[in-house]
């Protein structure tokens, strides 16, 4: 009897596990059917602000499979459809079609929850107003664009300094706007430990961006025609044409918690290793709405990256399938920039050592991308932590320019492999003097953790 397999969303978690079950398994033996509630499917969100910004020409660059594509492949994705209720004890899910508001039930044998994230949007005056944007899937990106296309002005205000924020930022700035950037924290991307977060600023600074730390956003200032004209703080006002919220996302777990799911203390699915919900044979979950353990502190985290899904929904289709997969963790790798300048990290910062109560060293060293005689050398700021009397190495910051940045990687695979620092320093990495100094700043990093080791172990 041919079993029925129903995916709540259809982006990066959600069709890979769709398309790997696909593989492993015939039409014959299984149906698949995904439900995604907005008008397109496998695409990459991480893109939208490269194609504001101009670097990505056409909208559809960022879709790896067409709806067509899905469908010629025995998928049956089903566009611009929400799933409203999930009932755990009938094995079914219902559904409403958004254009015709026709509501039915559909049964499954097997349940693929992949709904991501929904972006934090906080109760404030004016938030809703027009010309207020977010920029988490692919509609959102078009009304900015159309937004951008129709104001007069050229102030744009983006509220939060993270990662969205300051691509943001760049993608403004590369079509001609003023740019201010306000956020909460002192200062802009607090994935980094504040140090480092001050090169960051310094930096956006020098780039001409104009960016207002320890600032709580209280308004979202109107005009007669009820479009944004400012950006209100507790102590400033800053004048807008069009506001982008970049404030972070939050799983996106409605659904599962009405349903009686479990969540964790991110308010993100639950899961075993092998991507099961768990206390449940037969549901499964990956992508932004779940939580995953991070490999260094042993704590469950909400990272929503589109590594991690893609990761994850191959996982999800292959134990549908019937075969074998995990996913152990990861140890908190991203990276990003913002016009030159290159920001990455991996691990844990000061103040999640702290929250775990490992005892640890620091150390920041300054080196070059290349041999310091080498043209185009650029210089970069290396932060590594190690544990105080183990040496065990705990995180990564790094800030720079051009071929800064994905460094990280080395010490993301020392992360995982559990390394020292002193093990880390014996690494034999690669070394020409177009690519790196004849030691590399990692490694100049780790020499140093060595020492603080020692010294303070």
């Amino acid at each position: 009897m041919r079993k029925r397999l129903v995916v709540i969303g259809g982006d990066a978690a959600g069709m890979s596990a769709a398309s790997q079950a696909r593989r492993m398994l015939e039409e014959s033996v299984l149906e698949i059917v995904v439900l995604e509630r907005s008008g397109f499917a496998s695409y990459s969100a991480c893109g939208i602000p490269y194609w504001v910004g101009g670097q990505v020409r056409e909208r559809d660059a960022l879709i790896a499979r067409t709806f067509e594509e899905h469908r010629s492949r025995g998928i049956d994705l089903r566009m611009r459809t929400e799933a409203t209720e999930i009932d755990v004890g009938g094995c079914r899910v219902r559904f409403r079609d958004s254009e015709t508001g026709a509501e039915a039930w559909l049964e499954y044998d097997q349940l693929v929850c992949a709904m991501g994230a929904r972006p934090i949007r906080p109760p404030l005056p004016g938030i809703d107003a027009e010309g207020v944007h977010g920029v988490q899937t692919l509609d959102d990106g078009q009304a900015l664009l159309e937004t951008l296309d129709r104001v007069n002005g050229r102030r744009a205000v983006v509220v939060g300094a993270g990662y969205i924020g300051v691509e943001m930022a760049e993608a403004l700035l590369r079509r001609g706007y003023e740019v201010t950037v306000v956020d909460r924290a002192a200062e802009p991307m607090s994935t980094l430990d504040p140090d480092m977060g001050a090169l960051v600023r310094d930096a956006m600074c020098g780039m001409g961006i104009k960016v207002v730390g320890n600032a709580e956003v209280s308004e979202i200032r109107t005009g007669t025609d009820g479009r944004a004209t400012a950006v209100v703080t507790g102590t400033a006002e800053y004048p807008a044409d069009v506001v982008v919220l970049g404030i972070g996302v939050r799983p996106e777990t409605a659904l599962a918690r009405a349903a009686g799911l479990p969540l964790g203390e991110h308010h993100g699915l639950r899961t075993d290793l092998a991507m099961r919900v768990r206390g449940y044979d037969n549901i499964w979950a990956g992508g932004d709405c779940v939580e995953v353990r991070d490999l260094v502190s042993g704590r469950e985290r909400h990272i929503p990256l589109g590594t991690h899904a893609n990761k994850h929904g191959q996982i999800i289709g292959t134990g549908i399938g019937g075969g074998y997969a995990t996913f152990p963790g990861v140890v908190g790798t991203a990276v990003s920039k913002v016009c030159e300048l290159e920001v990455a990290r991996t691990g844990l910062r000061e103040k999640d050592a702290h929250a775990v109560g490992l005892q640890y060293v620091t150390v920041t060293i300054e080196s070059t991308s290349r041999a310091g005689y080498y043209p185009d050398s650029a210089p970069m700021t290396v932060k590594m932590l190690a544990e105080r009397h183990t040496g065990r190495l705990l995180g990564v910051q790094i800030v720079g320019r051009e071929g800064a940045g994905k460094r990280v990687d080395i010490a993301a695979v020392a992360l995982t492999a559990g390394m020292t620092v002193e093990q880390l320093n014996t690494l034999d990495l690669g070394y020409a003097p177009p690519f790196s100094p004849v030691w590399d700043p990692v490694l100049v990093a780790a020499r140093r953790a060595v020492t603080a080791v020692r010294e303070r172990g």
